[in-house]
């Protein structure tokens, strides 16, 4: 799919979310990567495949400090 030189990583990847965006509705909170993933805000993911990457936001900065 991807046409970009270098090309993006792929779906499979683990750096899948490194491609780039094809199209973004931040309004609705995702993003279309150019290697067929879904990118959501909360950091979940959909794979072309139709499986999905359940979100995985680190520790809240604040949580950080101590």
């Amino acid at each position: 799919m991807c046409q970009h030189q270098p090309t993006c990583p792929s779906a499979e990847a683990t750096d899948r979310e490194a491609a780039r965006v094809i199209a973004c509705f931040r309004e609705q909170g995702w993003s279309l990567l150019c290697n067929g993933v879904i990118v959501f805000e909360d950091t979940g993911e959909l794979l072309p495949d139709g499986s999905m990457i359940a979100p995985h936001r680190g520790p809240a900065r604040h949580a950080l400090v101590a």
